[in-house]
């Protein structure tokens, strides 16, 4: 018996570990939330303390959590974070990679290929690409120990199946990540182990733009998507009934990227 994905005759809790979720309207907050409501124990992490408000809310709710403060960009702040979910519960069952997003400060800010400073481009590839190769890479040492793992990317459609003008690095690091998904995938599969992607369109989480939330009004199914939409495909590949996917690529965004009558 199932339910959610997840086998109701687990001989212990999986360990998840759920990368960039430390806002409350986030795609990985509401997949730690969903995970640990099927009875996971879960670390999450984020870049500031904001994570253990996340975490107390986990708490309150019954869920046994714990979190991190971790810079991912870094080797050490992967291995830190896979180090709390030993520490903590003891192994690690469960991976989403969902830290990354969009320029984050002027800094950074995105602009088009002409003008895209060299900075902004590697600041880029590391929020959304290198933190994903560097938390898969901290995990699948214990997993393969394990005979046993779940991997879930967050990818975009941004980049795999489609593009908005202004920001190249964002979409070749969103690209980057199937190609991650698939390779590991291949060389891990014998060990028991998935690794699949998914790739939201326009989400309204707490960071949404009115022009992303416009966007989203325009899809064929007339509004954005939320966090709980893709919370639950996320939960469906790292649930043990998920054993025979893998290598593969989910797109949750409405039907907009297939839809050819823009104008109707």
């Amino acid at each position: 018996m199932s339910r959610g994905g997840f086998s109701m005759t687990t001989r212990r809790p999986r360990i998840a570990i759920i990368t960039g979720a430390g806002s409350t309207r986030g795609i990985g907050f509401a997949s730690a939330r969903l995970l640990g409501a099927a009875g996971n124990r879960v670390v999450i992490t984020s870049t500031t303390d904001r994570i253990f408000e996340r975490v107390a809310e986990l708490r309150d709710e019954g869920i046994h959590a714990d979190g991190v403060v971790a810079d991912l960009t870094d080797e050490a702040g992967a291995d830190a974070v896979v180090a709390r979910a030993l520490d903590s519960f003891g192994g690690v069952d469960i991976l989403v990679n969902n830290a990354g997003m969009t320029a984050v400060s002027d800094s950074f800010a995105p602009g088009v290929i002409g003008r895209t400073v060299v900075d902004h481009w590697r600041a880029s590839l590391d929020r959304n690409l290198t933190t994903t190769f560097l938390m898969t890479r901290a995990v699948t040492g214990v997993m393969q120990a394990a005979g046993y793992g779940r991997i879930v990317n967050v990818s975009s459609v941004s980049g795999p199946v489609a593009a908005y003008r202004g920001d190249a690095a964002y979409h070749a690091a969103k690209a980057g990540i199937v190609g991650l998904t698939r390779s590991t995938a291949l060389e891990t599969a014998a060990a028991g182990i998935t690794v699949n992607a998914v790739a939201p369109g326009w989400i309204d989480t707490a960071s949404a733009s009115d022009h992303e939330r416009r966007m989203g009004a325009a899809t064929p199914v007339g509004r954005s998507g939320t966090p709980d939409e893709v919370a639950h495909v996320i939960a469906f590949l790292a649930g043990e009934g998920a054993s025979y996917v893998t290598g593969q690529f989910i797109t949750i965004d409405g039907a907009n990227s297939i839809s050819e009558e823009r104008g109707a």
